[in-house]
C-alpha cells in the first residue's frame, strides 16, 4: 500500500529574508549581556554597523533641515515666524505633502504638536479668512495645549508630570512626530519647569524609547542684527547644542520686514548644505486661510545682515579715543557701559568696544 502523507501547514507569512533579520536581530539581543558594561555598551566598529544596517535610512522631513529620528532644535528671535513655519512642518508631514522647495521623504503620518505659545482663538486666527473659511488640517494633525484647570498632583513636581503626560500622549495617539513650541516658554514660567535642560534630557529618551522624530522650538535672546547667525545665539546654547541632533535658525531680512533667512547651524546625517553661503530666503505670506513660508530663492546671508555705516563705525571710534585720551585707566566694559546705547544689545556693542580699544592700543590687551 503506497503511502501518500498530505501535510496541511499554515501558510507562513514571513519570506526568507525575513527570517534571516528576525535570526540577526535574536543573535543581537543573545550579545547584550557580554556587551553592557555598566554604563557602557563595548561592540566591535562593524558590530555597530552591523546593527545600523537593520534599521532603516533616516528620511526628509523638511529637507536636509530634520530628518527622521533627530531631536532637533528650531530656534529664532520673537515675531520671526518660528510657529508658523513649525506649524506649516507638522501639516507638510500629516498631509505627506512637501512644503515647495524642501523635499520630504517620509509617508503621511500622525504629527503631534504641542503649542505652548497661541490660545485657540488665536490659533483659528491664523488658519482662517477673518475667523471665517477656515483651512481644513488633516486629522493626522494632532494639537495639544496644557489644560489650564488640570492639577498636579501632590506627590509630583510639575516637570514631572508633564514628563507624564507628554509619555501617555505618545503611547496613546501612536504618533512618531513631535513638534514642541516652545522649550523657552517652559523654562520661563518659574511656577513650572525651571530649566529646559531636564526636559531636554528626556525627550532625548522618548526619542530612543519610542523611536521619535522631535522638532523643538525655542528663543533667542536680543541679538546683533549685523552678525550672522551662530549656535551661541540659542539661550543655554552649550547644553542644548549637546543633546540635539540638528539645528535650524530663521534670521530677519534687513532688506524686507517680510523676508525670513533659514540657515542650518548643526547637522549630523549630512553636509551642512545651508550655510551663510546658500541660506533658504522665503517671504512670510498668507495667500488665503492658512499662514505660510513661501520659498523665494537661495542667497548668502551677508545680503540680508543689517549694515553699519563707514560714518557710524568712525564715530564710535573717535569716541572711544577720547574717553581713553580723557581717561587712559578706563577699561573697556566701562567704556561699553558708557557708549552703549539705550536699548542696545550690551554684550554685542561690548565685543565691539574691545576690538577698538585692542587696535587703540595696539592689540596689547593692556586695556580690557
Amino acid at each position: 500500500m503506497a503511502l501518500n502523507p498530505n501535510f496541511n501547514f499554515p501558510k507562513c507569512s514571513i519570506g526568507i529574508e525575513g527570517i534571516k533579520k528576525e535570526v540577526d536581530q535574536l543573535k543581537l539581543h543573545l550579545n547584550d549581556a557580554k556587551e553592557n558594561k555598566g554604563l557602557f555598551t563595548v561592540k566591535t566598529a562593524n558590530s555597530w554597523i552591523e546593527q545600523a544596517k537593520i534599521r532603516p535610512v533616516p528620511k526628509m522631513l523638511f529637507g536636509a533641515f530634520w530628518f527622521e529620528g533627530e531631536l532637533c532644535i528650531l530656534f529664532a528671535d520673537t515675531n520671526l515666524g518660528k510657529s508658523i513655519l513649525a506649524v506649516q512642518i507638522g501639516n507638510s508631514i500629516s498631509r505627506g505633502e512637501q512644503i515647495p522647495g524642501f523635499t520630504l521623504e517620509a509617508p503621511k503620518q500622525p504629527v503631534l504638536y504641542f503649542d505652548f505659545e497661541l490660545s485657540d482663538k488665536q490659533f483659528e486666527n491664523r488658519y482662517s479668512i477673518d475667523f471665517n473659511q477656515h483651512y481644513c488640517f488633516d486629522n493626522n494633525f494632532i494639537r495639544v495645549e496644557i489644560n489650564s484647570d488640570a492639577a498636579v498632583p501632590e506627590k509630583q513636581s510639575f516637570e514631572e508630570y508633564l514628563n507624564y503626560s507628554l509619555e501617555r500622549t505618545i503611547i496613546e495617539t501612536g504618533a512618531k512626530i513631535l513638534i514642541i513650541d516652545n522649550l523657552t516658554y517652559l523654562r520661563n514660567e518659574t511656577e513650572r519647569a525651571k530649566d529646559a535642560l531636564p526636559l531636554m534630557k528626556h525627550l532625548k529618551a522618548l526619542k530612543k524609547k519610542y523611536d521619535l522624530s522631535i522638532l523643538a522650538l525655542a528663543h533667542t535672546p536680543k541679538r546683533d542684527l549685523a552678525k550672522p547667525i551662530t549656535q551661541n545665539d540659542l539661550q543655554g546654547s552649550k547644553m542644548l547644542m549637546n543633546f540635539c541632533d540638528s539645528c535650524f535658525a530663521i534670521g530677519e531680512s534687513n532688506t524686507d520686514k517680510n523676508l525670513r533667512y533659514i540657515k542650518q547651524i548643526k547637522q549630523r546625517n549630512t553636509e551642512l548644505i545651508y550655510d551663510a553661503e546658500k541660506v533658504c530666503v522665503c517671504r512670510v505670506d498668507k495667500p488665503r486661510n492658512f499662514l505660510l513660508f513661501e520659498f523665494v530663492e537661495f542667497g548668502t546671508e551677508r545680503e540680508h545682515l543689517k549694515q553699519i555705516p563707514e560714518n557710524e563705525k568712525s564715530e564710535l571710534k573717535n569716541s572711544v579715543k577720547a574717553l581713553l585720551q580723557a581717561e587712559p585707566n578706563l577699561k573697556a566694559y566701562a567704556i561699553a557701559q558708557r557708549l552703549c546705547p539705550e536699548g542696545g544689545n550690551f554684550n554685542s556693542f561690548k565685543v565691539r568696544i574691545y576690538r577698538i580699544v585692542s587696535q587703540l592700543t595696539n592689540g596689547s590687551g593692556s586695556n580690557n
